[in-house]
């Protein structure tokens, strides 16, 4: 089995956490940019993540045999932050590089002017780069907020196709696949989407243009809870084809869209250096 999580915040997981989805079959990733917990408090603390999402966290990934890609964007929490508003103009230059494959997260949290800005923006950028766009959907109000979302994605002009709404669950998924756009399910413990009911979504709307991802974090998550669900798919009657399309085919049909996915085979790099655990200035 080979799996593609297309929504995973590896920044804040374990060398552990690489090692075990590695040997379950998690061989892909891509790495949203997101709120950290702790605020930023200027564009060149966001610099310094950017830089780490598309130079460190590759190389740390590779050492386990997993390709890591990642979206670049300003969060929408943040967007409220006037000390990190001004990172919407450095965006673009990461926009440019190899490896980032789509415009995220960028979306709602509170609904304010200021990420109706941010959101606007932002989508104008992935245009403009003919990149995909990954958006967050509000964990308060989200049926209001999946609603405003697709509004403003519909003016935006982005091609629908182009877009996954995230974070989805039974009340909005309808609204998004009538809109055309890829519908993502995050995978969680407690809160968010469970592997059964991720089935129960997939039996109901079928397999086109659906996106299920493990969103771990620091928080109380799960990076195998893809794996699980590729389980509960089976335990559920689907078959290994139908399995495959979620978990691999579908994750690189939508951020093959880039022109920047690399999903060839990548054998474990050798992670040490004169004794370091960790190669350190190259090899």
């Amino acid at each position: 089995m080979r799996i593609f999580d297309p929504h995973i915040h590896m920044t804040s997981r374990t060398t552990d956490d690489y090692a075990a989805m590695a040997a379950a079959g998690v061989v892909a990733v891509v790495e949203p940019a997101f709120w950290l917990g702790q605020p930023r408090t200027g564009p060149g603390s966001f610099a310094d993540y950017f830089d780490s999402l598309v130079g460190w966290e590759p190389y740390r990934a590779s050492q386990f045999g997993v390709r890591h890609h990642a979206t670049i964007a300003l969060n929408p929490k943040e967007a409220n932050d006037p000390r990190c508003r001004p990172v919407l103009d450095l965006v673009p230059r990461y926009l440019a590089k190899d490896g980032v494959v789509a415009v995220g997260e960028i979306g709602y949290d509170s609904m304010t002017a200021d990420e109706d800005d941010a959101f606007t923006r932002q989508l104008a950028m992935a245009v403009e780069f003919g990149l995909p766009a990954l958006v967050h959907t509000p964990h308060r109000d989200k049926a209001r907020g999946t609603a405003r979302s697709l509004d403003v994605v519909a003016e935006s002009g982005i091609r629908p196709e182009y877009v996954v709404i995230d974070h989805l669950n039974e009340v909005t998924v309808k609204a998004v696949k009538d809109a055309g756009c890829w519908a993502g399910f995050s995978i969680y413990p407690d809160t968010k989407m469970s592997p059964p009911r991720m089935v129960e979504i997939l039996k109901e709307y079928g397999l086109d243009r659906m996106l299920v991802n493990s969103a771990a974090d620091w928080g109380k998550s799960d990076p195998l809870l893809t794996v699980r669900t590729a389980e509960a798919m089976r335990e559920a009657g689907f078959t290994e084809d139908d399995v495959d399309r979620v978990l691999w085919r579908n994750p690189a049909e939508f951020y093959g869209q880039s022109g920047r996915l690399d999903l060839t085979d990548l054998k474990p790099a050798d992670g040490t250096y004169e004794g370091s655990s960790i190669l350190r200035g190259g090899s």
